[in-house]
C-alpha cells in the first residue's frame, strides 16, 4: 500500500475520479487565498488542471507552489474530499489538447481547442493530504 493509498481513501478516491468541479485554492503574492472553480483529472497519483500563463493563479503558484482542491458531492454535500498538496511540474500545452480532453470529459464534446491554445499549460498537483467525509 503506498502513502496515497492510506491517505485517499476509497470514498474520497471516487470524488476525484469524478468529473465534477472543484474549488482550487492558492496564495497570493500578498499572501492572501485565491479560490476558484476548476476542471481536473486524476491520473492515480497526480492531479491535473488546465490553465493559462497569463492568468492570476499561474502567477500564484509560481510565488508559492502550495495548492488545495475542495470537491463536493452534488448528490450529497455532506460528503467532500479536500486534498493539498503542491505544484510539481506545469506542462506546456501549446495546442490545447488537455483543454480539450477536459472539456469533453465535462460533457461538451468537441475537438476544438481554446482560443488561447498558444498560452495553455497543465498545471501538476502532488498530493501530500487529504481529508474529507
Amino acid at each position: 500500500m503506498t502513502d496515497l493509498d492510506k491517505i485517499l481513501t476509497p470514498a474520497r478516491r471516487s470524488l476525484l475520479e469524478r468529473p465534477l468541479f472543484g474549488s482550487l485554492g492558492t496564495i497570493r503574492p500578498d499572501d492572501t487565498v485565491q479560490v476558484t472553480p476548476m476542471w481536473y483529472e486524476f491520473d492515480g497519483e497526480h492531479v491535473r488542471f488546465t490553465h493559462t500563463v497569463k492568468r492570476q493563479k499561474y502567477r500564484n503558484l509560481q510565488h508559492n507552489p502550495s495548492m488545495a482542491l475542495s470537491i463536493m458531492d452534488p448528490d450529497d454535500p455532506e460528503h467532500y474530499v479536500e486534498v493539498a498538496g503542491a505544484l510539481v511540474e506545469t506542462v506546456p500545452d501549446p495546442e490545447g489538447a488537455f483543454y480539450v480532453r477536459l472539456q469533453n470529459r465535462y460533457g461538451n464534446p468537441s475537438t476544438t481547442p481554446p482560443a488561447n491554445k498558444a498560452d495553455r499549460i497543465v498545471l501538476v498537483m502532488d498530493i501530500r493530504r487529504a481529508t474529507g467525509q
